[in-house]
């Protein structure tokens, strides 16, 4: 019997032995990279998820506080009518110098598109709304949304927002003039 009959099957099956062990585990690692990327995915999803039901809840609290605060009135029965005021484009783009969308929280002072975000995740989506909602409702929400949120001040916007409503351009555009961030 000649030995090269042993040695070769011996070697070769050593050699597939060790290269099937690499391979198994660089598989195995890719794996495991693509298994983490999913779950950190997930992971910031529920993150985003948390941080706008927080936004919420700390608005709603804000409303149960407004309420336990102010007495209770019986009122007669009365129909409310709210004025509509008609939003022309053009009269807002000409006096302000720039393109207006109506209901677009970013024309008041201080509002950006995150902060429009966060209100807008809190039910505060148009003028009116903003124009109606206290200030510590406004910081409730900024307050909640974290630190980076928490250090503007909203004192001034509901008079933006009532202003851009009642389409008072000249007016609005006057105040913020003397505005700096969106405060006095």
């Amino acid at each position: 019997m000649d030995i090269s009959c042993i040695v070769i099957p011996v070697l070769a099956g050593l050699i597939f032995g060790i290269l099937g062990y690499f391979l198994g585990k660089k598989a195995s690692s890719k794996s495991e990279h693509s298994l983490a990327s999913s779950l950190q995915s997930d992971l910031d999803a529920c993150k985003t998820h948390t941080k706008s039901l927080t936004v919420r809840i700390s608005s709603l609290e804000a409303d149960l506080a407004e309420k336990k605060a102010k007495p209770r009135k019986k009122k007669p029965a009365t129909l409310q009518i709210t004025p509509t005021f008609l939003f022309d484009t053009a009269l807002a783009k000409t006096i302000l110098g720039k393109k207006v969308k109506e209901n677009d929280l970013k024309i008041v002072e201080g509002i950006g598109p995150k902060i429009e975000a966060l209100f807008n995740a809190a039910g505060i989506t148009t003028w009116h709304d903003l124009s109606e909602t206290s200030t510590e409702k406004l910081q409730a929400i900024l307050d909640a949304g974290g630190e980076n949120y928490a250090m503007h001040n909203p004192s001034t916007w509901a008079k933006q927002a009532l202003m851009a409503y009642e389409a008072k351009w000249q007016e609005l555009k006057d105040w913020q003039a003397g505005l700096r961030g969106g405060k006095e």
